[in-house]
């Protein structure tokens, strides 16, 4: 499989920024930066002291938010062009002239809002070691979270992806996979490309979620098995995205998203599909979909793992399985139906 560069998707900015995990992840190593770190002077290279958060991350196990801080750092080296950045040079302007950058890229209120928000995590951890005053370069510019556009496609889109004729290849598996996300209440792809064949047992497909380590289990449902059966695997995992659980399998599970997105926006493009499709869309469009099949919230939540959620947590005790199956069997089989 060719390397290809690894961009976070808008989906994942956004994730990122309503759940501050990055935030939170710097603080509960702060005590360990500050005892590891000493009082440096201001020109020291503030793309080595972004580096020095990064092996933080790694070596206390967070690699997620490595690879974000990572991605942040390379956009930030892009705009400067491969020349140095001192601490010192962090002010308000060059703040604002990178903000501009990132605009005129294209990105987004709240993929800019993601890349100022972690420089100027880092920024801070210079300001709280002694290595700068804190000038309050980023005063000026957008570090919220902009309200987003629709995610969800309608029941028809969903019949339409299931109805294209597609010969075998690269597009052919994005719309399989998509649909076997939904068909799971929208089982994350991370989630999809470490299934083991294993997890298939007496009717159910049983896994933890990386993202809470929640263990869910979904009926297995005729058509999961069209799918698994169409994209046989040489390893243990069930769809042939990892190929081994080593070293590699974190690049391998990236790079294939990157793919399977970028051939879903082409195939939503074809189908005319209401929004840009990615994965995370199927997510969204099943708990839609459910909503508006007047399946009570509850149920929903719990479907989708959403234990966390303040609103839905005095239902969880009192659901059983079968609810989440039926409701779940509802949805695929009214793809079925005719308009």
């Amino acid at each position: 499989m060719p390397t290809i560069k690894f961009e976070l998707s808008e989906d994942d900015i956004l994730a990122l920024l309503k759940n501050e995990e990055l935030t939170l992840t710097l603080r509960q190593n702060q005590q360990t930066t500050d005892s590891e770190q000493e009082k440096e002077p201001q020109n020291r290279s503030f793309f080595e002291y972004f580096e020095r958060n990064i092996a933080l991350f790694k070596k206390n196990g967070n690699m997620r938010t490595a690879e974000t801080y990572r991605t942040a750092k390379n956009s930030l080296e892009r705009f400067c062009g491969g020349k140095p950045l001192c601490i010192s040079d962090i002010t308000t302007s060059f703040i604002q002239q990178y903000e501009q950058f990132l605009l005129a890229k294209g990105l987004s209120r709240n993929s800019t809002s993601f890349y100022m928000r972690i420089t100027r995590a880092v920024y801070n951890r210079c300001v709280d070691n002694g290595l700068t005053a804190d000038m309050h370069p980023f005063r000026h510019v957008y570090t919220g979270v902009a309200k987003t556009e629709k995610r969800a496609v309608s029941i028809g889109t969903i019949r339409a992806l299931q109805q294209l004729k597609l010969p075998p290849g690269p597009k052919a598996f994005a719309r399989d996979v998509f649909l076997f996300s939904f068909y799971t209440r929208g089982m994350s792809f991370v989630d999809i490309a470490y299934l083991k064949k294993t997890d298939v047992s007496g009717g159910y497909l049983t896994y933890h979620r990386k993202k809470t380590g929640q263990l869910l289990s979904i009926r297995w449902e005729p058509d999961m098995q069209k799918i698994v059966d169409r994209y046989p695997s040489a390893s243990d995992f069930l769809f042939p995205i990892v190929k081994d659980s080593g070293s590699k399998a974190r690049s391998q599970y990236r790079n294939m998203l990157y793919q399977v997105n970028t051939q879903l926006t082409e195939i939503g493009h074809t189908i005319g599909a209401e929004v840009k499709l990615t994965m995370y869309v199927a997510r969204h469009s099943w708990a839609s979909i459910a909503l508006q099949m007047n399946i009570p919230m509850e149920v929903i939540s719990r479907g989708m793992g959403h234990e966390s959620e303040k609103t839905t947590r005095i239902y969880l005790k009192s659901l059983n399985n079968n609810q989440l199956d039926d409701a779940n069997s509802l949805i695929i089989h009214a793809l079925e139906k005719e308009p």
